[in-house]
This record gives structure tokens, sequence and C-alpha cells, in this order.
């Protein structure tokens, strides 16, 4: 259709069906002709709105989407299709690393790719939008949706976050994509004490430079809809905030596209004491821009009385509908409503060859091999391993938020490592967790599903002892630990990062045998791992890997492929440090190079300050030494950009990938600024004993900051550039500015 057709059919629109565009609710509404009654007297809207509605959660299957759009279309007096939206946030069938471990690839082209053939799978399947990517700057490890995040850092989120917008909508046209839905607007990821659905409260210049990069970075790449956060920035939730939606994203960025709510979360601006009644919250949200209440009865009943009762002109209505439908019309859901998807056509999209070749790649280039003393790694074939834990046969390894995902179209650690040695030994050892009460908690787990989880003290006794006897008879354990799915992800927030007493004291068990062990850690955030790692020879951080995840385990643990994951969250200490991150401000009292000495500096009495291992560190089967940093002038001028360049070199025997990283400092500004901040870097790909001239390019505009206005300056003075493979080990020199 021609934007006259739609402004056509906007103007014969009735009130109420222009409601329904702007009304989203799940699967569960649609499931039949006759629609139970139970969903709409729990939500308390009308089942007319309910035929009106313009879009629908969670209804993935290119025979399910079918049935469903038929339907309602026939309903709808004008025969408006419906936009499915689902959560494709790092994967629909062929999964991925979580995006955590997405991060820790820093491969942004793959990455891109990656999100390609995701929108391919979900588009067969006849979804229409992706809530996705998900950005948030994340810099607390308590808080379980770190799993969503590439990490804590807000310029390679940014630059993740236009990859994957790009990679979604990259097929748009031919219907092979999906219109991507960056979230949550905005700093979801700063919640109080890391606790779910908690409050932010941050200073302005924190929420331009530190927070909102991300955001804006998939908005300039075209993202089509943006979703808002569940939580109130500095005392208004976000889902009502004019100066975060109306001011910031439609006026200063130029956002035209759909602005959708999170789950309920209108209805909840009477929950945060924001709204007294469901016309109010409807009210406050509208005026703010939001043009889609998901899953909530405020605008099925609040929106109506608005306008009638002249609080509300029906002309913005209008333009709210008019971002809606322009949408499905770029989608050509007018002249296609099943958006080219069929169950012909999703047979052969999804888990592919080529996709699995590619989820694998991502997968071996996602672990992080965080220690190796004695070079211990990589193993070989004729060793005697024993593989021990209960991550080593669980098919388990795709995370909670791949909601479409089949864990049984998983490879197993197990599976891929006897591709190296067929008769491999494999043990249990222990549970996952074998605490009812926390596995309770978890929401997800009927008393059946726990009673199962946990075994029998003389169950568990067993599986101790097999493991263990194994232990003695080999050179090495591949030991598999971490975290039960639902421990991470939406609601996950903990306040003990450490791995459960029984996976500790099964290491301890194995320590005590003298034997090597190399411990394979699956989880979805940063954990405390100062209690462990003197007891293990190797650690390899895997994440939930995804549906490749034990064949790119094996191939880093066989050495197929050199690890060339870096962090992109600190590992903490201990679980009081968090919030942690290597992008903090200076004290006037910092532990090293200060004025004071011995116990009045900022410190713990009963902790190291700082990260285990830090933002962007990350070990390899080769030593790479930096020398010889330089920059091309010591002076840097609005009109000439300055080249930073520096010596990597292989010293080892197999080819590897380096991660080169800069950062600066500026040294004094009228807002402090942080100890140091990432502004590129390059992955290089070096041959054994191989030296290459690493160069970044470096322009005046990326040494800004922000103000406590909004307002983004630079100012003269010195700047410290930093090049290294992490951002603790670097060497630097210094630049300078003169206004």
């Amino acid at each position: 259709m021609n934007q006259k057709e739609i402004i056509r059919l906007l103007k014969d629109m009735s009130l109420d069906e222009k409601i329904g565009q702007l009304i989203q609710l799940s699967g569960e509404f649609f499931s039949a002709n006759d629609i139970s009654i139970g969903p709409i007297e729990k939500l308390g809207i009308s089942k007319k709105m309910v035929d009106l509605t313009g879009s629908i959660l969670n209804v993935v299957g290119a025979k399910e989407t079918h049935e469903v759009q038929e339907r309602q279309m026939q309903k709808q007096p004008h025969h408006i299709p419906v936009l499915f939206m689902s959560d494709v946030i790092y994967g629909y069938k062929t999964i991925l690393p979580i995006p955590l471990g997405l991060g820790a690839t820093w491969d942004l082209k793959n990455v891109r790719q990656a999100f390609v053939n995701a929108a391919d799978e979900a588009s067969a399947a006849g979804n229409h939008v992706a809530f996705a990517p998900m950005v948030d700057v994340v810099r607390d490890a308590r808080w379980g949706r770190v799993l969503e995040s590439p990490g804590e850092d807000p310029y390679l989120n940014a630059r993740f976050a236009e990859n994957m917008v790009n990679g979604l909508q990259e097929n748009l046209k031919n219907k092979k994509g999906q219109a991507a839905c960056v979230k949550h607007y905005a700093a979801y990821g700063a919640v109080e004490g890391g606790k779910e659905y908690n409050s932010v409260d941050m200073s302005i210049s924190n929420l331009f430079q530190n927070y909102l990069p991300p955001y804006k970075a998939a908005v300039a790449a075209g993202s089509e809809m943006v979703m808002t956060s569940l939580t109130t920035l500095n005392g208004v939730p976000a889902t009502a905030s004019k100066a975060l939606l109306s001011t910031i994203l439609r006026q200063k960025w130029g956002f035209d596209g759909v602005i959708i709510s999170d789950y309920a979360s209108i209805f909840e601006l009477i929950k945060h004491g924001f709204a007294a009644n469901e016309i109010q919250a409807s009210e406050e949200a509208f005026n703010a821009s939001v043009d889609i209440d998901m899953k909530s009865p405020c605008y099925a009943n609040g929106l109506q009385p608005l306008v009638t009762n002249g609080q509300l002109d029906e002309e913005k209505i209008d333009q709210a509908v008019l971002r809606v439908l322009n949408l499905k019309n770029r989608l050509g859901l007018f002249e296609d409503p099943f958006y080219g998807a069929s169950p012909e056509r999703e047979a052969k999209s999804i888990l592919t060859s080529s996709k699995r070749q590619l989820a694998r790649k991502l997968s071996q280039e996602s672990l992080v091999l965080l220690q190796n003393d004695n070079h211990v790694l990589p193993l070989n074939k004729e060793q005697k391993v024993v593989l021990i834990g209960p991550y080593a046969s669980r098919k388990t390894l795709i995370g909670m938020w791949a909601i479409h995902g089949n864990p049984q179209d998983t490879i197993t650690i197990a599976d891929g490592m006897k591709r190296f040695i067929p008769d491999l030994k494999v043990y249990q050892g222990t549970d996952l967790q074998r605490s009812k009460k926390l596995l309770k908690n978890l929401g997800f787990l009927n008393e059946k599903e726990i009673a199962e989880a946990i075994s029998t003290p003389k169950q568990e006794q067993k599986n101790n002892q097999e493991a263990l006897e194994a232990a003695k008879k080999a050179d090495t354990v591949v030991l598999a630990l971490g975290e039960e799915t639902y421990e991470d992800g939406e609601a996950g927030s903990k306040t003990d990062l450490r791995l459960p007493k029984n996976q500790r004291q099964l290491i301890d068990q194995l320590a005590n045998l003298g034997k090597k062990i190399i411990l394979v850690l699956i989880n979805g955030r940063p954990l405390v791992l100062n209690d462990i790692k003197d007891k293990v020879d190797a650690i390899i951080e895997a994440w939930f890997p995804g549906t490749e995840g034990g064949n790119a385990i094996a191939d880093v643990l066989f050495g197929e492929c050199n690890p060339s994951g870096r962090l992109t969250m600190e590992f903490p200490y201990s679980s009081a440090e968090e919030p942690l991150y290597y992008n903090h401000l200076s004290t006037g009292r910092p532990e090293s190079n200060s004025q004071h000495k011995g116990r009045f500096v900022s410190k713990y009495l009963d902790c190291p300050s700082g990260a285990l291992y830090p933002f962007g560190y990350g070990l390899s089967y080769c030593d790479v030494d930096y020398s010889s940093l330089q920059l091309s002038a010591n002076e840097i001028t609005p009109d000439q950009d300055i080249k930073v360049s520096i010596n990597v070199t292989n010293t080892g025997k197999c080819s590897t990938t380096e991660t080169v990283q800069l950062y600066f400092r500026d040294e004094v500004a009228s807002v402090a600024q942080p100890v140091k901040r990432l502004i590129n870097f390059q992955k290089v790909q070096l041959k054994p004993m191989e030296k290459k001239r690493v160069e970044f390019v470096l322009s005046l505009s990326e040494l800004s900051f922000f103000d406590n206005t909004g307002n983004e300056k630079i100012e003269p003075g010195f700047f410290t550039i930093m090049v290294g493979p992490n951002s603790r080990d670097v060497s630097s020199a210094r630049l300078y500015f003169a206004g």
C-alpha cells in the first residue's frame, strides 16, 4: 500500500479499531475460534477488544501463525493483519551463545550474520518482530538478565547493537528478516542491588555517557521498534517518561518508529505509585509516546474514556496507529499477511548445516580461557581423560531466554569430546543444585521436577564415589559445572555468585587426588572463583554456549581451535564487590598512587579491590607480546587525527587471534571521568612467531564526555592513551588538546 492508501484506511477506522492496533495480547487469547473466557476475565478486557488486537505475543510456527492470522483478519472490520512478535534474543531454533558470550567474541561481523540467520528462521515460522537486541549496559552480576546483554561497556554494546539490528533487518524486503525491537530503554541494567524490577537512580552525565549510547546506536542503525524498561529512572517509570521517550528518543534522536511497553509495564505504573488507576496510567504512558500496550488492560479500557472526556485528542491516537500501520506496511503484510512463512520453508530454514556451523564458530570464539597453569591445555587425546560433572551429558546448554530452542537439538559436552575420545568415560559426580528451596524459588519447576533434580542421599553418594574412583585412574579430569538454567535470566537475581556448595565440595575431593583438573563452566553471569582457581589447573568460561556448545567446547579442549574469547564483564573476588566495572571513577584516595598510605585509601579490609579477571581479559594457547606504543603526534586538533600504533608479537608455536584494545582517560575535566574508557579494538590474526604493527586512527570527537545537563563536550587538557590485551595490562602514552 502507498501512504495515501494507509491514510485513507486510518480515516475509515473506528476509534475502537484504532485502539485495537495499540494492544498486544499473548497467545492464550488466540488458541481457539471461541476464545476461552479465562484469559479475558483475568486481564479484564472485552472480547471485542481481543478481536481487534493489533499484535500478538509468542505465537510462532508457520501453521500456527497462518491459522491465527486468518481468524483475526476475518474478525477485523478492515481485515488488517496482526503483527506476531516474540523473543528471538540469541537465536530462534539454532541457538547461539547467550549475548554475554556473544559479547566475549568481540566478533561483530559474524554476530551480524548470526542475527541474519536467526531472522531467517523466525520469519520462516511466521514471526515479524524480534524483541532484540537487548543492549542494556550491565555492571552488576547479581542481576540475572546480564546474560541477555553483550556486557558492561557502552562502546562495545553500541557496536553490537548496530550489528545485531542490521543483521535482523537485513532481509526485511524479501521477507526473511525481523523488525528489530531494541530493549530495555533505558538503563534497566543499573537496577539497585542487582535486584530485578528495582529502581534506577543516576546522574544525567552517567546516563548519557554510559547507558544511552547502545540504544542510540540501535536507533541510528534503523531499529523499527523500541521497548521501554520495567523500572523507574530517577523516580519516573521509564514507560511514562516524557524525558526519555518524547524528548530524547523522538526529538533528539529522531526516532519515528513504534514504541512498545514491556510486559504489563503500563499497568505497573499504578504499582509504582505513579498513577492512580488504569485510565491515568494510560494517559501517562500515551502522552509519553508509548504506542503499544503489551499485555495490560490499560489501553483497552483507558484510551476511549480519555478521548470521550476530552483529555486525549484522537489525533494523537491517529499518530500512534499510523506508526503501527506503517510498520505493517513496510513488512508487506497488507499484500502478504503470512510474510512468506510456510511449513515447507520453515522445515528447510531451521537448524541447517550452515547455521549450525556459524553457531559453532561463535561458540568457539565465546569461550574464555581464564586459567591454564603449566599449559595443561590443549589436551592430548592419548591422555587418560575422564569427564565428570552435572553438565557432562546435559543438553540444557542453551540458557533461559532461548524460548523457542529445543534442548534435544543440542550437542552435549560428552558428545563433543567423544569425537576425540570415542570410549570416553562420563560421570555425573553431583547434582547441579541440591537446595530444594532455591529450585522452588526459580518458579519454573514443579514438585516432581524438583524431586527429580535432586538425587537421594544414597544416589548422590554413589554418583560421587563413582566419579572419584574414575578420576583416580585418569591423568586428567574435565569437570563440567555451573548454574541451573533458571538461575539466570529475568527474575534470576542472586546475592551469592559462588558455585553451589555441593559442586565446590566435588572440586575439593577431586583436588585431593592430585590429578590435573580442567574446569568448564556453564553459566550466565560472572561467578566468584577466588576460592576455586588454586584447586584446578585450567578454567574455561563457556557461558550457556548454545546448540553447538558441546562441539565448540571439545574443539577448544583438544586444540582444534585456539581460544580467543575476551571477557566483557569483570569477574569479582567476592559477590559483595558488585556492582563491579572497569570504567569506574577514581576517588580522592585511590588505593594506588594516593597521597595517603595504609588504611585510609579506597579499599576493602577483607578482599582485594577490583576484579579477579578484568574486562577484556582472556588467555590463548600462545602468548602475545605488546611493545613500542607510539602516537603520530603529541597534540591532537579538530582537523588532525592521531595514529596510535603498537607492535603485537605471537611468541608461541600456534596461530592465534588477539583482540587489541584501545582505551583513553581524560585526565582533568569539569565532570570527573573514568580511569579508562574503551574507544576501539581490532581482532588480529597472528601466525606462530609473527609480529604485526597494529594501528588505530583516533579523532578528537572520540575523546568527548557528557556533562550533567546531557551536553557532549571536549575540554582542553591531557589525555592518557592506552593499548593492551585487556583493561588492566596496558601500555600508555600522553596526548594533549590545546582547545
